[in-house]
């Protein structure tokens, strides 16, 4: 049985491994459009910094990745203690993002009025409906101060997007079950902390666990996964389109090639495989093309440490839209992960776009420089120019999980049942990170070879 998969990202090179550890001499063929593996996973050291162009680490609390990476050989390195600390930046100054009941309780960055509407949540009756946007299942259980001020930054740090039009169920569905199971957040946290005490488990909201890398980046993880599959990956090969005959399909490329599988399975972003699979099913690709890719640019720039006056003693800071900023964030890589940046130096890193602000990511070098430069003159006071920059830009970023994405995975999935031995995967569909898109390929290999037998 011969397998051909349509992308060479994190999704389709784990879904390869997974597959190769069960049945080593399965023909297996990974094509990727761009001369190099990984998509979104980008590392390149220059001058002495590290600079992630794209994903800078996963959560150490899936189980799935960190199996992978033993398999592998490879060693993760755990962010800094000091990285615990974020920040958000509202009315003109940076605020630590309470990590406590206590914290939240005194911290400056809720009014009085806010951080009380919050304790109100547990008063607050279930929402009625599945379709509820970020922005108003925000609004309805804490308020709109907090949905502002806390809930609105985080979705642009994670989603780069925008709250009133993002599922909650899609992007937070652990949020939205605490909910359904339990009427409150604060009583699910109450409850679920004294079940903790028994297990010694910690619990949260959020998705808990701690942002991991390695010590030459994600690439990392690529370049192993890479060399695991050898001569199988094919870089600088676009297919253009996937075609059915019988129980067949043939897999054609830019460079002329035609590709006879029995099986395929796309893991390209959603906008490409709709492109790919327009001949294979007019309504799939249809549906594809639905899932929205803003621009995201990020801008990583490099100072001498004495040029920085503020400490930058924690993670970095997020942004509310209300601030009216031109970015989004910037994280201080140097403070969160070492070998960020050469002794003496720090490393920040820039995020700008996304849905809200596509087109800004769109701009020029030059200009994008100094739109970031201006916003951490007027945040961080750096009053100077930096001594190194790099810039990457996505024209078509990160997956929107927008209100009705459940509808678009069911229509999906139904069109891909009337096609045998033919799979769809990616970032795009039921997790965007690092980690969900190992544990869903892990899940994919399973189900393919089950298939194949």
């Amino acid at each position: 049985m011969r397998l051909v998969i349509i992308g060479g990202g994190i999704s389709g090179l784990s879904l390869a491994y997974f597959l190769l550890e069960r049945k080593p001499f399965f023909d297996i063929i990974v094509l990727e459009s761009e001369k190099k593996a990984g998509g979104k996973i980008w590392t390149e050291k220059i001058n002495g910094f590290l600079c992630e162009g794209g994903v800078n680490g996963f959560l150490d609390n899936r189980p799935k990745t960190l199996d992978l990476v033993a398999k592998l050989g490879l060693e993760p390195l755990r962010s800094n203690d000091n990285a615990r600390k974020r920040y958000i930046f509202s009315g003109g100054r940076l605020h630590l993002l309470p990590e406590s009941p206590v914290s939240f309780l005194t911290s400056g960055l809720l009014s009085l009025p806010g951080r009380l509407r919050v304790l109100g949540e547990i008063f607050v009756p279930k929402g009625a409906t599945d379709e509820e946007t970020l922005a108003d299942f925000a609004r309805r259980r804490l308020g709109r101060e907090a949905y502002e001020k806390l809930i609105d930054p985080m979705a642009s740090g994670i989603y780069a997007g925008d709250p009133e039009n993002m599922s909650v169920k899609s992007c937070f569905r652990r949020v939205y079950e605490l909910e359904k199971k339990y009427g409150s957040l604060i009583k699910a946290m109450i409850t679920l902390q004294k079940e903790a005490k028994k297990t010694g488990e910690k619990v949260g909201a959020g998705p808990g666990g701690v942002l991991t890398s390695f010590f030459e980046g994600m690439q990392t993880i690529i370049a192993a996964l890479k060399d695991r599959l050898g001569e199988r990956v094919k870089t600088g090969s676009r297919v253009i389109a996937v075609d059915k005959k019988d129980d067949n399909y043939t897999v054609y490329t830019s460079g002329g090639l035609q590709i006879e599988a029995d099986a395929v399975v796309c893991a390209a972003p959603a906008h490409e495989a709709a492109v790919v699979l327009k001949s294979l099913n007019e309504n799939l690709s249809s549906v594809l093309n639905e899932i929205p890719y803003p621009a995201v640019s990020v801008i990583c720039m490099g100072y001498r440490r004495t040029k920085i006056e503020r400490s930058l003693d924690g993670f970095g800071f997020l942004i509310p839209n209300r601030e009216n900023r031109k970015i989004l964030g910037t994280l201080w890589d140097s403070s969160i992960f070492p070998n960020r940046a050469p002794e003496d130096h720090v490393l920040l890193r820039s995020m700008l776009g996304g849905a809200r602000m596509s087109e800004l990511a769109l701009k020029d070098e030059n200009a994008l420089i100094n739109l970031v430069m201006d916003e951490l003159r007027y945040i961080l006071n750096v009053r100077t120019d930096p001594d190194f920059f790099k810039v990457y830009t996505h024209k078509k970023g990160i997956p929107q999980y927008t209100r009705g994405h459940e509808r678009r995975l069911d229509r999906i999935s139904e069109i891909v049942k009337g096609f045998r031995n033919f799979y769809i995967t990616g970032n795009a569909y039921s997790g965007i990170g690092v980690n969900d898109c190992i544990e869903n390929s892990y899940k994919l290999a399973g189900q393919i070879l089950e298939g194949a037998n």
